[in-house]
């Protein structure tokens, strides 16, 4: 008998289920703790909570937190009420959300720990199978993406990662102002950016104030055909633009290297970083090595490095007609350079420049969205991948998404 008010009670479990039997089953090293409905009254219906006649009993088992080094498993023979409106349907338990066999203080503990750790590792922990772990996960990210309520958000950042190594992405929409994942969405077509628009009210839409985002002809697409004030929103930030023009230096590089290898010279053979790295963050020696290079003009990579240079400082603080002069004057000498790959990036500024503009004016960065890109690919290599995008998607909303993940229900409240 003690052992069966023990268990009631730190189990949490009160009127109308009672404990009615313990067995302790050393040699499968588990205790298996009894519960049934103890009450006359009728059960409730679980869809409308109507008292509903009792129609019959299922046998379910629940594992529950570890009584010292033995599994603790929940068994009960849960009613099924035939209710007049819902038919025939099994009822609620306290313990435990539907679909789960574990008790909710169980999946928090499971959750607690996918939190530090990737599946397979907690897995072998909690000696429970990886799809076992891999369910809590997702019950707890449908749990998390049913209860919240996207707030507005004021400055939004879009960005595509990598979901496996054959150009394989998802789209990733965040809230750069709180570093969390408002939405995520398979490949990077407009249509990924749809989505997220769709789940949006006309008056959340209006909300957005910045919206930043590489170049990417679909995510422009969709940002135009949604927001009010698309021209006026999207901006194309400080990190994308520099990305662009440090490839097409690094594209000069590789030609002129290629060239010169060819009349048998190496002087840009081991320069790579040279060329693409600040010189503010080099070493006396790194700039001693690296400066007759940057003054050699008949080098075209010193030429492309020095238009790359003065780009950086296309982004100060200053009055728009300042920062707008700059920009034209800029590009004017891309285009006088007559470097092909340099050209090329400078006609695809011009054509964005009132967008880049909108991230000079605001001085928002996608440096947010990256930071979360980071982020995702440290889940990824931690979970040394995955299976499919499904698991991506909830292992980026488990991880970044700011989301409730916890069960609600719970055995008592001092947990």
């Amino acid at each position: 008998m003690r052992d069966i008010q023990l268990y009631g009670t730190i189990l949490g479990i009160t009127d109308p289920w009672k404990v009615s039997a313990v067995d302790l089953q050393p040699d499968q090293r588990q205790v298996e703790v009894r519960v049934g409905w103890s009450s006359s009254t009728k059960p409730p219906c679980p869809c409308c909570g109507r008292p509903s006649p009792r129609y019959d009993s299922r046998e379910r088992r629940w594992r529950h937190l570890d009584t010292c080094q033995y599994h603790t498993i929940l068994v009960a023979s849960v009613p099924r009420v035939e209710c007049p409106e819902h038919g025939v349907v099994q009822i609620d338990v306290p313990w435990a959300e539907k679909g789960s066999g574990f008790t909710a203080l169980f999946e928090a503990l499971v959750i607690d720990w996918l939190r530090e750790a990737p599946i397979s590792a907690v897995a072998e922990l909690m000696e429970l199978t990886w799809d076992q772990v891999d369910g809590v996960m997702a019950r707890a990210v449908a749990r998390g993406l049913a209860q919240r309520e996207l707030e507005p958000a004021e400055i939004v950042g879009v960005d595509e990662t990598s979901f496996q190594k054959r150009h394989e992405y998802v789209t990733v929409v965040s809230d750069l102002e709180d570093s969390t994942v408002l939405y995520v969405a398979d490949g990077k077509g407009s249509e990924s950016l749809d989505g997220f628009f769709e789940k949006l009210s006309d008056e959340q839409i209006a909300e957005i104030e910045v919206m930043a985002m590489d170049m990417s002809a679909a995510y422009l697409k969709s940002s135009r055909e949604h927001l009010p004030d698309p021209e006026g929103t999207i901006a194309i930030d400080r990190f994308h633009v520099s990305k662009l023009v440090h490839a097409a230096v690094d594209s000069v590089r590789r030609a002129e290297h290629k060239r010169l290898t060819a009349d048998g010279e190496d002087g840009l053979k081991g320069t790579r970083f040279q060329w693409l790295q600040n010189p503010e963050s080099m070493s006396e020696r790194q700039l001693e090595r690296a400066e007759k290079m940057f003054r050699d003009r008949t080098l075209r990579t010193a030429r492309a490095w020095a238009i790359k240079e003065e780009s950086r400082t296309l982004w100060r603080d200053r009055p728009y007609d300042l920062v707008l002069r700059s920009w034209r004057r800029w590009l004017g000498w891309v285009q006088r350079s007559r470097i092909p790959e340099m050209v090329k990036v400078g006609r695809t500024i011009r054509k964005h420049l009132h967008l880049i503009l909108n991230a000079v004016r605001s001085g928002v960065t996608n440096a947010g969205a990256e930071s979360i890109n980071a982020k995702i690919q440290r889940v990824k290599r931690m979970a040394c991948g995955f299976r499919s995008r499904e698991r991506f998607r909830n292992a980026i909303y488990f991880h970044l998404g700011g989301l409730q993940l916890y069960p609600a229900a719970v055995t008592h409240t001092d947990s």
